[in-house]
């Protein structure tokens, strides 16, 4: 596959690669996935103003992401599983991320655990956190978490309930656990044998990584799950948020903002980031695209902390879009594991050659040489 593949291309190859139930799981949304289609509608329907005959020689993509300098304005954002689409899926994501000079962020429910990407790792990498019901386990993640050296942290805040996605119930990923769902599952794995081999097989444990000593009696990654699924807490506050920075005294990001009084209520409680997202059309279906909530929040929140963009971007052309609305930076997930799950470290690092081609014609074209220059004048 040529560098000059597009990241639809890398999607249709991970899709031919991947066991259904792990591809529809990344691709998929909650409910009717309208929330899932509007996140990248809303980027198709912002039209760019071409610019020409602007020295254009020299343009700098670089970014600081709430402090970390990045190539781009652009970080990798965690996804839950990423293990199962490659071999040690999360290790050769890092890698990719440290090749593009890009943050990478390490999911809770990862399949590779901290300490094994700490292990890997040249320099920092994010984590992100779920709050779940036992606060002592989520103390433990916060301390493992500092040492390994990760100086920022992600906390995630809407999943007091897990979104209802048809598409893993039908798949089998998530529901019934009969043995017809258990047969579908196997025949799932075995029609797909260079995945087989290649993680199901050499990939071993296929286990949350960083939860493993949290549930001693697990045997299985379903019973991880089940673990996990009864661990989100609804109970979770506005006081749980300022109990985590109490514990955490690194760079704190809260994702899942929707609403600016939420937005508000998150600068009281002292977080040095906001990321605007909708959890990628998984959570809530029928909710706004996540780039129509970001203007009303960068307004209220007026610069009292970074803001950044998660949900529907699948391009650079993207990514030059949400920095003219004003976002400080933007977190890409389907887009990374679409090229891990189609060919691995490689296809991660193709992918963000692919995204880094298209923010720099995007910029050219557009009359900008760095991403300071650029507004809501880049727009039609």
């Amino acid at each position: 596959m040529s560098i000059a593949a597009s990241i639809s291309d890398y999607r249709l190859l991970a899709k031919k690669r991947l066991p259904r139930q792990l591809f529809d799981y990344i691709d998929g949304g909650s409910y009717q996935e309208q929330t899932l289609a509007e996140n990248s509608n809303a980027f198709d329907e912002l039209k760019l103003r071409q610019k020409v005959l602007r020295d254009v020689s020299n343009i700098d993509l670089s970014s600081s992401l709430l402090g970390t300098k990045a190539s781009m304005p652009m970080a990798m954002a965690p996804v839950g599983l990423a293990g199962s689409f490659a071999h040690r899926g999360e290790v050769q994501a890092l890698k990719s991320a440290e090749q593009a000079n890009i943050p990478f962020c390490l999911s809770t429910v990862s399949i590779c655990s901290m300490e094994e990407i700490a292990n890997q790792a040249s320099a920092s990498f994010w984590y992100q956190l779920y709050m779940i019901r036992d606060r002592n386990v989520v103390k433990n993640l916060i301390n493992r978490a500092k040492a390994v050296g990760c100086d920022t942290l992600i906390f995630t805040v809407d999943l007091p309930f897990p979104g209802a996605r048809y598409r893993d119930s039908r798949n089998g990923l998530s529901g019934s656990n009969s043995l017809a769902t258990k047969f579908s599952r196997l025949f799932d794995f075995v029609s797909h044998p260079k995945w087989l081999w290649d993680v199901g097989i050499t990939g071993k444990p296929l286990v949350f990584g960083n939860l493993v000593d949290e549930v001693p009696n697990a045997k299985s990654m379903d019973d991880l799950q089940g673990w996990l699924i009864s661990q989100f807490d609804p109970t979770t506050s506005w006081e749980d948020l300022a109990w985590v920075r109490e514990q955490w005294s690194g760079k704190l990001i809260v994702k899942g903002i929707m609403d600016p009084e939420d937005a508000q209520q998150a600068v009281k409680v002292g977080v040095d980031g906001i990321i605007v997202s909708n959890h990628g059309g998984r959570q809530l279906d029928s909710v706004p695209a996540s780039l129509a909530a970001l203007p009303d929040i960068i307004q209220i929140v007026n610069g009292a902390c970074n803001v950044l963009l998660d949900g529907g971007i699948r391009s650079g052309l993207d990514v030059v879009k949400a920095m003219g609305m004003g976002a400080d930076g933007t977190l890409i997930g389907r887009p990374w594991v679409y090229g891990l799950g189609a060919r691995g470290e490689q296809g991660v690092t193709d992918v963000l050659e692919i995204m880094r081609d298209e923010m720099r014609i995007g910029m050219a074209l557009t009359g900008h040489t760095n991403f300071d220059s650029i507004s809501q004048d880049i727009f039609c």
